[in-house]
């Protein structure tokens, strides 16, 4: 698995080796996944709403309430 705390991502990501492409690519995806739960919870805390959050995601409210809405992070 690529460490995209010590090694560059963008080096990782265009490696000529697609695999170690591909495996920068996942690593991204979970570090933005866990960030948007943290950022979601977060603006729950502090009071947002889900039209808020979703505006400020680009998603619909819908969206963004079916992923974190029964969140144990929410």
């Amino acid at each position: 698995m690529v460490d995209i705390m010590t090694e560059d991502p963008l080096d990782a990501a265009v490696d000529n080796d697609p695999r170690v492409g591909l495996r920068a690519v996942r690593s991204l995806r979970e570090l933005a996944e866990r960030l948007e739960v943290l950022h979601v919870t977060r603006a729950r805390e502090l009071g947002m709403s889900w039209q808020e959050i979703a505006d400020a995601l680009d998603v619909s409210r819908q969206a963004v309430h079916k992923k974190h809405g029964k969140s144990k992070h929410v």
